[in-house]
Formats: C-alpha cells, sequence, structure tokens
C-alpha cells in the first residue's frame, strides 16, 4: 500500500516563469525568519555547499511565489538543480512547469 505523505499533499511555491526569479547571485544573504527553522539564517552563495542547501530550503519550505522570487536567480538555479536534495513532490512541481530541468536532472 502506497502512502501519501505531508510532502506530497503540501502546496509548494512555483513561479509562472524562472525569469521572474530575481534572487541575489553571490555573497552572503539571509533567510528570513520564516524559512530558517533549523535557526541558521546565514548563508554565502559564493561557497557551493551553502548555495546548494540555502536553494534547498528556499525551494521546500517558501510561502509563496514571491520569497521564490526574491530568493532565487535563474542561472544560479539551473546550475544547481542536478545537486539539490529535494522530496519528490518539489521536483516534480518544479519539473513539471519547467520540463528543461527535468533534463538538466
Amino acid at each position: 500500500m502506497d502512502r501519501i505523505g505531508y510532502a506530497d499533499r503540501r502546496p509548494y511555491a512555483v513561479p509562472g516563469s524562472l525569469a521572474d526569479l530575481a534572487g541575489p547571485v553571490s555573497g552572503v544573504v539571509r533567510l528570513p525568519a520564516a524559512l530558517a527553522w533549523t535557526g541558521r539564517v546565514e548563508y554565502d552563495l559564493d561557497v557551493d555547499a551553502d548555495r546548494i542547501v540555502f536553494y534547498e530550503r528556499v525551494l521546500v519550505e517558501a510561502p509563496d511565489v514571491e520569497a521564490v522570487t526574491a530568493l532565487l536567480d535563474e542561472a544560479v538555479l539551473r546550475d544547481s538543480w542536478r545537486r539539490l536534495f529535494l522530496p519528490a513532490a518539489v521536483r516534480r512541481a518544479w519539473e513539471q512547469r519547467f520540463t528543461d530541468l527535468a533534463s538538466a536532472a
């Protein structure tokens, strides 16, 4: 019997276009308090591991499209996509909207 968990039922914020992503591409960024449930709020986008964790956190936890578009960048997302560890429902939602991401994975 297949069990459907919370991650499969919850809505994820996916913008209408990747071109809408206007977030920073480098430097130290602060994660909004609503997304920083682990307690960590600063990430250095110039450090690969930090950038990956930051993108994972935003993609999974962003409460709305505005948060996603303000925090993520299209080129950085495309470059990082295949290395992101995401719940299947998140990856599916983004790859259904942006089919070219699926081919990059």
